[in-house]
């Protein structure tokens, strides 16, 4: 019993050979036409991290500004493709009075059309403008649409066209008979 006394009193982490830390030589990179490296040892430095910070403060920027155009891109493209667009588009061109100011062959103005404002059909706010062509005259068209109710039908507030001498036609004809008269089916207010 007195012999277990005696270890327990040593302390629990003795070292009797002072700790060497061994300097081992560093295995070179391969360089350009030689043999591949085969085997690297597991205790070599670490690069040091800080050795290309005039490169990281230089291109993280541009990094950051390519992903926020690339990001607008990709929505404004969404939107360009949208049903809503689509449809607007579709109006335009089987509306009289365009017809008259633009012409044929009614398209976006630019081959990658931008689109300002918003297209929320969830909470029921569509709110768009952008740039179109005809085989007469460019314009800009404008269309705003609210839905009043979750349940409701989308009400056109506003669809109108602006030329580019500044005049501005309305398209939304309140005289026009009801699109849905014909399904049987009636608008909410």
């Amino acid at each position: 019993m007195p012999l277990r006394l005696a270890t327990l009193q040593q302390p629990l982490f003795a070292f009797r050979r002072p700790i060497r830390f061994h300097c081992r030589t560093m295995i070179a990179a391969p360089r350009q036409n030689s043999s591949p490296l085969l085997t690297r040892r597991s205790d070599r430095n670490l690069p040091d991290p800080y050795r290309h910070r005039k490169i990281w403060a230089i291109t993280f920027p541009i990094f950051i500004a390519v992903i926020t155009l690339s990001a607008l891109a990709i929505f404004n493209y969404e939107k360009s493709e949208s049903s809503v667009v689509k449809s607007i588009l579709y109006a335009l061109r089987t509306s009289e009075t365009g017809r008259q100011e633009l012409g044929d062959e009614i398209y976006f103005r630019d081959r990658f059309p931008w689109i300002w404002g918003e297209i929320n059909k969830m909470h029921g706010k569509v709110d768009v403008q952008f740039a179109v062509k005809g085989s007469k005259g460019r314009g800009m068209v404008t269309f705003k649409s609210f839905r009043r109710s979750r349940q409701g039908f989308f009400r056109t507030e506003e669809w109108s066209l602006e030329m580019e001498d500044g005049r501005t036609i309305q398209l939304l004809d309140d005289s026009a008979p009801d699109a849905l008269q014909s399904t049987g089916l009636k608008a909410k207010p």
